[in-house]
């Protein structure tokens, strides 16, 4: 499971928020993926946009609660 402190978190949804302001759509998108995402709304997203969609975000809090292979 990912480590970040709550302040490490809210860095980077700043960060991120930050980029968007300044129109720079994909630095945010980058930045976004950098944070996990909470299991629940990880598994929303599979359900809803399929598995491929989660590529390159951070899953570790998925992954410990539902399993290494729950994406399968």
């Amino acid at each position: 499971m990912s480590q970040l402190t709550h302040e490490e978190r809210m860095s980077i949804v700043y960060q991120s928020l930050d980029a968007d302001v300044r129109g720079d759509h994909e630095e945010a998108a980058r930045l976004a993926k950098l944070k996990p995402l909470t299991p629940w709304v990880a598994k929303g997203i599979k359900e809803v946009f399929g598995a491929e969609y989660l590529a390159g975000w951070d899953l570790s809090e998925a992954e410990a609660e539902y399993g290494k292979d729950w994406l399968n």
